[in-house]
């Protein structure tokens, strides 16, 4: 390679466009005893960043999530299917979603938690809570996963 088409190449991956990444947060998920399995799927400003799968021998999961350059507050959607064992002893698959909006949450670490009978899902931060804005309710994002 020549000094002039290295040059060029230099130039030419600078001019890329980059996702930058300003810092990053994290969230863990955990099974409830009555659970028998659970699938979460996290998303950050519309796209999917993550999705934790969860049952007996993976009881608990804790994943980083990396925020881009220049925002300080971005939309979440937690979507999840949870299997539990009713006190009958019937299995029931519950569709559980919501939105949310998180306020400078780099360097914070959230809990998914679930209330209301397996009906709503959001992300909390214990030690900061103003960090996690929650609207209750079912979220238009979440779609059933094919698999």
């Amino acid at each position: 390679m020549t000094v002039r088409t290295a040059a060029c190449a230099v130039a030419f991956f600078a001019l890329l466009p980059t996702m930058a990444h300003a810092g990053e947060f994290s969230v863990t998920d955990e099974k409830a005893d009555t659970e028998i399995s659970e699938v979460s799927r996290i998303y950050l400003d519309g796209q999917l960043v993550s999705t934790i799968k969860l049952d007996d021998m993976n009881r608990a999961k804790t994943v980083r999530v990396a925020t881009p350059t220049g925002r300080t507050e971005h939309s979440y959607t937690l979507c999840g299917e949870i299997t539990i064992r009713t006190p009958e002893g019937r299995v029931e698959t519950h569709e559980v979603s919501s939105d949310g909006v998180l306020h400078n949450p780099d360097g914070h670490h959230f809990y998914a938690l679930g209330s209301n009978g397996f009906t709503d899902f959001y992300l909390l931060d214990p030690d900061f809570p103003e960090t996690a804005e929650h609207r209750p309710g079912q979220s238009e994002t979440c779609a059933a996963p094919i698999s």
